[in-house]
């Protein structure tokens, strides 16, 4: 066998490789069925809360732990609540393309490991991603076939009370988180599901119908726009 020929059998092999490789992948993707949860909500909403409660009760579901620049707060710890890295090296993960999706949110930036949850979804293991509705988003254009979930306050004067009930942010900073969550709301519509967080338990069941049971949410809460609706015509003062 003449040199040309080893090099090609060499090229031809390293071919299949990759295409097998490729095609066992895809195999063990659609038998596992997993499924890739998106879950984004206006800050002092509840996501977290209703996230840690569901993810501890059910092991089999994986939450993606996201990179941020934002700092530490008390309570927080690194690897499990996010992955603190400066402004510097978390462009540097940018620019390299590590992150799936990423979003500046109040000055401060977020991202999701790429590499991280495509290894578990070709393991067949259902992710949740805790996102804003930018980060939601920019998944949907990845991946059609995720479920994006929108979580939203009974009103916004309830949830000013939650934001300054947790007493982590300033009165000029929950003004602002207020009036974001306004401009949030408005995208609810590109979401699959809409759920009311008004009384946690509640929300909490739906939340776990939609991931684990695979059931749609009881009553009205599965409708978008109508959600959408009663939340803008109650800021705006209007009574049916």
């Amino acid at each position: 066998m003449d040199k040309f020929n080893v090099s090609a059998f060499k090229k031809l092999q390293f071919t299949l490789s990759i295409t097998c490789n490729i095609v066992v992948k895809c195999f063990l993707y659609f038998i596992n069925m997993a499924n890739l949860f998106v879950i984004a909500a206006p800050s002092g909403t509840g996501k977290t809360s209703l996230i840690k409660a569901m993810v501890s009760s059910h092991p089999n579901i994986k939450l993606a732990i996201s990179y941020t620049t934002r700092k530490k707060r008390k309570n927080e710890e690194e690897g499990k609540d996010y992955f603190f890295v400066d402004r510097q090296k978390f462009l540097l993960m940018k620019d390299t393309g590590l992150f799936l999706e990423n979003a500046e949110v109040f000055g401060n930036l977020y991202g999701t490991e790429k590499k991280w949850v495509n290894n578990n979804i070709l393991q067949g293991i259902d992710i949740i991603l805790e996102l804003d509705y930018q980060g939601a988003l920019q998944i949907k254009k990845i991946y059609e076939a995720a479920i994006l979930i929108f979580i939203i306050p009974p009103s916004l004067n309830q949830l000013g009370v939650r934001l300054r009930e947790r007493a982590l942010d300033s009165k000029v900073t929950i003004e602002k988180r207020l009036l974001e969550a306004k401009k949030e709301i408005t995208y609810s519509n590109e979401f699959d599901f809409v759920l009311v967080n008004n009384e946690f338990d509640d929300c909490l069941q739906n939340l776990e119908n939609l991931i684990i049971k695979k059931e749609n949410p009881k009553k009205e809460q599965t409708s978008i726009s109508e959600e959408t609706r009663k939340f803008i015509m109650e800021e705006e003062g209007i009574i049916e």
